[in-house]
């Protein structure tokens, strides 16, 4: 292959040959970065006219199973249907290189990239972008704005820009921003949990078998919420960088740019007239549409007025009056937003709709949470497994069949939005969706023992059911007893610009995301951000801008967390719910759990009909059972053993009166240390007698404190604030 440019990048050199091959296309690029190549085209249906204003393009990533030297998986030996990480990464080269078409632009377009040979330490999804962004450029397509990707990880500290993939497995952070020399145009972030891999040795009870023959992977979490001025940091390091490469690949790719093709844009040549006579004559019905529209995503109110425009005016163009009603009814929406203040449903600029929390609504499920914000509603159902549960799949960046322990899957209905549609297998937008979520909640996750899988059911959709689908799922989680590293709740954030003024709206709708030029969805804690997901419709977004964003949403994402530390408080746990339990105790007295030939660990198994794995190195304990009282009576049964001898036993009463010491906070309370090394939790509600927002306001870690013993969980251990403290 010969090729035409030569791009040397920090870490990486990117080869370009321009239209050596797919030359019936209107622009192809042959791109090589290490062992991978690429192949990316683009196509215009330059004849047909779409009609309407919407863009018809389309992306297709698709990976050849030859590319890592691999025959596909499964009874049929050849590519079918696309897997979720293609559909995810041509969603999201779809939504970087939208926003560059003009308005108006409205001939089909396709854009294929296909990934011809693989490099393990190739970015898939960069190179891939970086084609298409190439492709499109070089096209007799009038599109001439380079746009290129920037990964970014988080490796000792130290941030990495376009890191290598074994530097991005390390990372405790993973961003994505697609941009061009001047602007922003997407943005997708997500931290990632410290992962410690443990070996947990099965506990044989053949003495014969040596236990550490049985090995089961446990992977222990914790949680790296990323500040928002951190990740403002980094953004304007990655604007730096994309004004520059992108500079590079301009000034490399302008000698091998095709002459444009002439297209004509769609016209809106006929519609002024009849939108000025609809702004004079229907205002007052466009205003009250408005509030309808504001309360449901399909309502019917402007097709009712465009219905009786039709009937006095027969002789005007359909699709303009079409066009005209829904320009006067945008620039009417922007106008409140901008000059009033107010929002189509009266709400304020950072106000977040009323909120409904219901938790384990479904007797028969391990978990559940029926999430409900404004007219979004999300059931959330959490699913336990162990191993053999866990989803299995092939990547071609990666060798051997990989496993998937965390699974969020999201299901859009259409009678969610009124629509008389059949259910069918998810698109890309509920792949992206789950994606979101998933990456949200997945850094919480302390110790995630199961294999767990989150079902996100959308019931009704009025602006981002993602995000409702974010704290369902974190309230179903924690309905189904596990712990969580931090609270995590999502919000929706839209942006109104217009002359150099703009405005930042909280919790948007749908008709807030449809004419606004933003949506932004950004999830985490109160400490900071988890995940990140930004689109542009138009242009770019300027660095201080999104920063006003950020906090905005992060006062909106806190008022939520309250709503849901409160709800928090009131779960009943299913008696359906299974269970395990994982804790340490000391490596040196293994020995005596297992028992001589395993006898003391084979009673433990057949007392409390459990199922226990024991590191012997390392002490930690895995107890696992469909009874949560015999995984409790298992490990006090166990802990006992392990601490006799060692420590007396300190005996306590409901309602004893105990000197602790604040030992560790969290959102939802604080954990105290007792005399006998023994912890109690101290709910934020029971710090005192008025409401507490900000635990670390009231009491420290290291100070000491007086409580009351309230209530015995199992081995958990309720406490209260003692009076007069």
């Amino acid at each position: 292959m010969d090729y035409n440019v030569l791009i040397d990048l920090d870490n990486k050199t990117e080869e370009y040959a321009f239209d050596s091959v797919a030359k019936q296309a209107n622009g192809s690029v042959w791109l090589k970065s290490g062992k991978t190549v690429l192949l990316a085209t683009v196509v215009i249906d330059e004849h047909e006219f779409a009609g309407g204003e919407f863009l018809p393009l389309t992306v297709q990533y698709v990976e050849k199973a030859y590319a890592a030297g691999k025959i596909p998986g499964g009874y049929i030996k050849r590519e079918s249907k696309a897997s979720d990480f293609e559909s995810l990464t041509s969603r999201l080269i779809d939504r970087s290189l939208r926003p560059l078409f003009p308005k108006g632009f409205t001939n089909p377009v396709q854009i294929t990239i296909m990934v011809l040979s693989a490099d393990e330490e190739s970015d898939l999804q960069a190179l891939a972008l970086n084609a298409a962004s190439a492709t499109l450029y070089v096209s007799d397509i009038d599109m001439k704005t380079s746009v290129t990707a920037c990964r970014v990880a988080k490796v000792d500290g130290k941030v990495v820009i376009n890191p290598s993939a074994s530097q991005l497995a390390e990372s405790t952070l993973d961003l994505f921003v697609a941009g061009s020399r001047e602007d922003l145009l997407m943005i997708e972030m997500k931290v990632n949990g410290s992962v410690e891999v443990e070996l947990l040795s099965t506990a044989m009870v053949d003495p014969m078998i040596d236990p550490a023959m049985g090995v089961d992977t446990i992977e222990s979490y914790s949680s790296n919420i990323m500040p928002e001025e951190e990740f403002i940091a980094i953004l304007s390091t990655v604007q730096k960088s994309l004004n520059s490469t992108n500079k590079l690949y301009e000034e490399a790719f302008n000698p091998f740019v095709k002459e444009p093709m002439k297209l004509e844009l769609h016209s809106v040549e006929g519609t002024n007239v009849i939108e000025e006579e609809i702004r004079q004559t229907y205002s007052d019905a466009i205003k009250d549409a408005i509030a309808h529209m504001a309360k449901s995503e399909r309502s019917n109110a402007l097709r009712t007025i465009r219905l009786e425009i039709m009937q006095k005016h027969s002789e005007w163009d359909k699709e303009h009056v079409k066009s005209a009603l829904q320009n006067v009814k945008t620039k009417m929406v922007r106008q409140m937003i901008l000059e009033d203040g107010v929002r189509a449903d009266g709400r304020t600029l950072s106000e977040i709709r009323p909120i409904d929390i219901k938790t384990n609504v479904l007797p028969s499920a391990h978990a559940s949470c029926l999430f409900t914000r404004g007219q979004t509603q999300a059931l959330v159902v959490l699913t336990l497994g162990d191993d053999k549960d866990a989803q299995q799949f092939e990547s071609l960046s990666e060798s051997g069949q990989q496993s998937e322990r965390f699974m969020v899957h999201y299901n859009f209905p259409g009678f969610s939005v009124g629509e008389a549609s059949p259910m069918s297998a998810p698109k890309r937008r509920e792949l992206g969706h789950g994606n979101l979520a998933k990456r949200a909640l997945e850094c919480t996750l302390e110790s995630p023992g199961h294999t767990i899988r989150l079902v996100s059911e959308i019931l009704e959709s009025n602006g981002s059911s993602s995000m409702a689908t974010v704290c369902g799922g974190y309230m179903a989680m924690r309905a189904g007893d596990l712990e969580l590293t931090d609270t995590v709740a999502g919000i929706a954030m839209g942006m109104v610009s217009e002359g150099g003024k703009y405005a930042i709206l909280s919790d948007i709708t749908g008709l807030e995301d449809h004419d606004g030029d933003l949506d932004f969805k950004v999830t985490g804690s109160k400490k900071g951000i988890s995940a990140l997901q930004m689109d542009i419709k138009l242009g770019g977004i300027a660095l201080d801008v999104l920063e006003k964003a950020l906090y905005q949403a992060r006062e909106g994402r806190v008022h939520i967390i309250d709503i849901m530390l409160e709800a928090e408080e009131k779960i009943t746990l299913s008696d359906d719910l299974p269970s395990s339990d994982i804790f340490d105790i000391d490596p040196a007295r293994v020995g005596e759990i297992i028992g001589q030939a395993g006898k003391t660990i084979r009673e433990i198994i057949e007392k409390f009909e459990v199922a226990i794995d024991i590191d012997r190195k390392g002490g930690k304990v895995k107890v696992t059972g469909t009874n949560r009282e015999g995984i409790q009576g298992a490990k006090e049964h166990i802990v006992n053993i392990a601490t006799k001898e060692r420590e007396a036993k300190i005996e306590y009463q409901v309602g004893d009166i105990i000197d602790g010491k604040v030992k560790r906070i969290v959102d939802f309370g604080a954990f105290i240390e007792l005399p006998g090394t023994v912890d109690g939790l101290l709910h934020i509600s029971k710090i005192s007698d008025e409401h507490v927002k900000n635990i670390a306001e009231v009491i420290s870690v290291g100070d000491d404190i007086k409580v009351e013993i309230l209530e015995f969980k199992g081995t958990k251990i309720s406490l209260g604030r003692a009076k007069g403290q």
